[in-house]
């Protein structure tokens, strides 16, 4: 049986562990920090409110794999994630759909309506280019600049005109009065949290963790078999073909005693004033009924903790030099995850690479 070393406690890398460990290998796990999770990291407040540290995370998938295979390790709370956004002195639906453009310009428009006005305000693009040209192509300027483009300065520290189309791409534009976020085929929050799930996930006779120390490459490689990589992958090659820039993000959690809740949904988004863009409150996405309420303020940052790769053509063309050296040490490295694929992976697409991963490591391992 081979001996595996894996580098990162998130989702990628603990996905990845349980099947290579249900093969019968030996897995070894190191975190640089002092939690197993990575992002999805959950745990009680001094108040007793389930929180995400690092931001919500909600589970949703069309994968029955993914889900299925998930669900191994937890029980499952029915959720869908709604989001308003606050504009103009209002709170509206986001995504826009008939209602956002009934609330938001005093009309009665039906789903034959909202289509026709959006039709009429678009301004077409004959070529996509950029995120600007999508949004203005489907919603036309004045949509743009209420909901996108704040949000997208805020967030990024960019203009719409400097992101590839795949960022606005993510984010739909409806015409009935559908206002969850998602409309994935299965949308759940674990039940006892994302920290229980993982635990789960880990226990595993073959799965060995350390948490709370940096990988050091070369020295913590040697006597493994294969190594699977889940950080930055510029950061794994010191950076030698330049820096891939990532998005960071600061939290400032609060607790508020006097509320049993904050605000209607989950999450309120601030496209157009304040410094953060969105706020959070848990007890939406955990159903607790414990006294109070504890919500998150996010603040995107230029440095910090890499969180969200940036698509730009010119970091796409760093990302090929990094893929190079990457490929030219396969099959004993693979670099899977969000920050080690330099992709804007959602949770299931993680598990998802992580899965295709580990069944490659696996017939390799089988040769």
């Amino acid at each position: 049986m081979a001996s595996i070393l894996i580098v990162g406690c998130g989702f990628s890398g603990a996905t990845c562990a349980r099947v290579l460990a249900e093969a019968g290998h030996h897995v070894s796990m190191v975190d640089s920090r002092n939690h197993i999770g990575g992002n999805a990291f959950d745990e009680l407040d001094a108040n007793g409110v389930l929180v995400h540290r690092y931001g919500p995370h909600i589970f949703h998938t069309n994968s029955k794999r993914i889900f299925e295979f998930v669900s191994r390790f937890t029980l499952w709370r029915f959720y869908e994630h709604r989001v308003l956004a606050s504009v103009k002195g209002k709170l509206l639906p986001f995504p826009i759909n008939r209602t956002t453009l009934n609330l938001l310009y005093g009309l009665e428009l039906d789903e034959a309506g909202a289509q026709a006005f959006l039709e009429k305000a678009r301004e077409p693009h004959a070529r996509v280019e950029n995120s600007a040209d999508l949004v203005l192509n489907a919603v036309g300027r004045d949509l743009c600049d209420t909901f996108y483009r704040g949000y997208t300065r805020k967030q990024w520290g960019l203009e719409l005109e400097q992101l590839a189309v795949g960022v606005a791409a993510r984010i739909p534009v409806r015409f009935d009065d559908d206002d969850r976020y998602f409309t994935d085929a299965f949308q759940f929050m674990p039940a006892e949290g994302y920290t229980k799930l993982f635990e789960r996930m880990l226990a595993h006779d073959n799965i060995r963790v350390e948490v709370g120390r940096s990988f050091r490459r070369g020295e913590d490689e040697q006597g493994h078999d294969r190594v699977i990589y889940t950080g930055p992958i510029d950061a794994y090659f010191d950076f030698e073909q330049g820096r891939l820039p990532y998005r960071s993000l600061h939290f400032e959690h609060e607790y508020l005693p006097s509320h049993d809740r904050f605000q209607a949904t989950g999450t309120v988004n601030y496209p157009l004033d304040h410094d953060y863009t969105r706020i959070t409150e848990f007890k939406h996405l955990t159903g607790q009924t414990v006294r109070g309420t504890s919500i998150v303020y996010e603040f995107p940052r230029a440095e910090g903790d890499p969180y969200y790769p940036i698509p730009r053509p010119e970091n796409d063309a760093i990302l090929k030099r990094y893929q190079l050296l990457a490929k030219e040490l396969e099959p004993r490295v693979a670099f899977v995850g969000r920050l080690a694929q330099y992709r804007y992976y959602n949770m299931d697409q993680a598990v998802g690479a992580a899965l295709t991963a580990s069944s490659n490591i696996l017939a390799g391992l089988s040769t």
